[in-house]
């Protein structure tokens, strides 16, 4: 096969597309996938390199977000990751001769530790939730409500169905969890009462017959960047300013455990299937949460 020229193979994401949608990728992968893509692409033509997936190639393009840009690991790792995968679908469909990114190295990901969200910072969100007019205000309280009791990730949440929702059990399905996985998360009274007043609130939206449960204002769509537009708005009306859509998760998990729930439990409602990612989101009150059962346990009174 003849190497063909790598600003041809950069014209092809397209394609990948169709394919990452018909293997039933999530639309967050696919916008992740091909942002990767397209910032190789725009590096390569910024600085003159041809963008060859190659490791020489790629390495240099990581070094230029990580020391040039500053760019998070985990950043560089998802950009690492789009690329990856673009060069095996095009090695696979026989584009290029062979995948020249097979065993390339990860940027190593730094042990960051999340604090999660305070009572106090809780409560600051939930009030600034409840301001403004009662569509948007019902809407964000219910969503932040949802996310905080069941630790759904955004991208799961801001593609909740109407016909999803057991409110009468306090039961949400989860369709497509991440990796195409779903699974059924609990809710209490307290959260199906605040999805319960956004339904009812609901009613009147030009869009109110669709399926998709959270639905924008004026009449308008809702999507995950409307979410994370929506709840960033929110947190720093209420002077939270680290927040991020992913925070709620990470408080979830940290209330479940510090509430006595188990590691088992929270994995399942989580969505996770290995114990170092419990660990991960749960790290930063691990020691507060073991002084507590320290306490309780006593075992020090022989």
């Amino acid at each position: 096969m003849t190497t063909p020229d790598p600003h041809e193979t950069m014209a092809l994401v397209d394609s990948w597309v169709v394919s990452l949608r018909a293997s039933r990728k999530s639309p967050q992968t696919v916008k992740s996938y091909v942002n990767g893509v397209q910032q190789f692409a725009q590096w390569a033509e910024d600085t003159g390199v041809p963008p060859h997936l190659d490791r020489a190639t790629v390495n240099a393009f990581s070094a230029h977000l990580l020391d040039d840009l500053g760019r998070e690991a985990a950043t560089v790792r998802a950009r690492q990751l789009a690329l990856k995968r673009y060069s095996a679908w095009l090695a696979d469909e026989e584009e290029i001769p062979s995948d020249r990114l097979v065993g390339l190295k990860s940027a190593k990901l730094d042990s960051k530790v999340i604090e999660p969200l305070t009572d106090a910072e809780i409560k600051a969100l939930l009030k600034s939730c409840a301001e403004g007019d009662t569509f948007r205000a019902r809407r964000d309280t219910a969503i932040v409500r949802f996310m905080l009791e069941t630790g759904t990730r955004a991208g799961e949440t801001a593609t909740l169905r109407v016909s999803s929702m057991d409110l009468i059990e306090g039961r949400a399905a989860i369709v497509r969890g991440k990796g195409g996985k779903g699974r059924a998360v609990p809710f209490g009274p307290t959260t199906g009462q605040a999805i319960d007043r956004y339904v009812r609130a609901r009613r009147t939206h030009r869009l109110a017959e669709t399926d998709d449960l959270w639905l924008g204002d004026r009449g308008k769509p809702f999507s995950y960047d409307g979410l994370h537009k929506a709840l960033g708005a929110r947190a720093a009306a209420a002077g939270i300013d680290r927040f991020h859509p992913h925070l709620l998760r990470h408080t979830a998990a940290h209330r479940w455990l510090a509430a006595g729930g188990s590691e088992n439990g929270l994995m399942a409602v989580a969505g996770w299937t290995r114990p170092d990612m419990l660990v991960r989101y749960t790290k930063a009150q691990s020691e507060s949460r073991a002084a507590v059962e320290a306490r309780r346990l006593n075992l020090g009174d022989f």
